[in-house]
């Protein structure tokens, strides 16, 4: 099964570049989707510069694609660059690091009927706490790129996510979703045990504001483990 990774360099799509190569699957590359507004309706934004280092952590050579701002226009330049990696890569399907979202499942499953390649989100309704759980326990250096909600402060912006931080999720009377499927937080991956590289940010800066707070990564390189 040939399948491109729709790689973010977030948590959950690290993690199912993983599970994907856990059942066998050759995931021949990743598609970095860039889009045109910051606020998108289907993608990860927040150090999304930095994604291409993950890639070369995960040992995927990389193809990025701009897209256009609106719900429309995002659904319509995905599927137009999966199409020609369809033939480029000999694509049999995708996969992403979906795991509530109804309004990505639907449009990415009918992306690949379109298209004819299979779409598997294997995070799919992945119990969220023990999930996140099992990475944090699992080593992976996973940092807050952007924090977005009551219960994720500010404060964390740029700091690992650790148990302490979950707990804090789980107990805060506001509820925040503790995966960030909500958009609560966004994240990105330094390093894991699928890394054959770690990612290392050199220069970075916090750009905040009332509600939310973004991690903005200038320089990074990959080192060896």
């Amino acid at each position: 099964m040939r399948v491109a990774a729709l790689l973010s360099g977030g948590k959950d799509s690290v993690c199912a570049v993983e599970t994907a190569r856990g059942h066998g699957w050759d995931v021949v590359g990743a598609l970095i989707v860039k889009p045109a507004q910051d606020d998108a309706w289907m993608f990860h934004t927040p150090a999304l510069g930095a994604a291409e280092g993950v890639a070369q952590c995960l040992g995927l050579p990389v193809v990025a694609v701009p897209v256009r701002s609106g719900a429309v226009e995002e659904v319509q330049d995905l599927e137009a660059a999966l199409a020609r990696l369809k033939t480029e890569w000999r694509l049999d399907g995708f996969v992403s690091g979906a795991i509530a979202s109804e309004y990505q499942r639907t449009r990415l499953e009918a992306i690949g009927h379109r298209l004819g390649l299979k779409s598997f989100m294997p995070l799919w309704h992945k119990e969220p706490a023990g999930y996140v759980r099992s990475l944090v326990r699992g080593g992976w250096d996973i940092r807050f790129s952007r924090t977005a909600a009551e219960g994720v402060p500010n404060a964390w912006c740029g700091e690992r996510l650790d148990e302490a931080k979950l707990l804090a999720m789980a107990a805060h009377k506001a509820r925040p979703h503790v995966a960030g499927e909500g958009g609560e937080y966004e994240t990105l991956v330094l390093d894991a045990p699928c890394f054959r590289r770690r990612l290392v940010v050199e220069t970075a800066q916090v750009e905040a504001t009332a509600s939310r707070a973004t991690w903005v990564v200038g320089a990074w390189r990959t080192e060896p483990k």
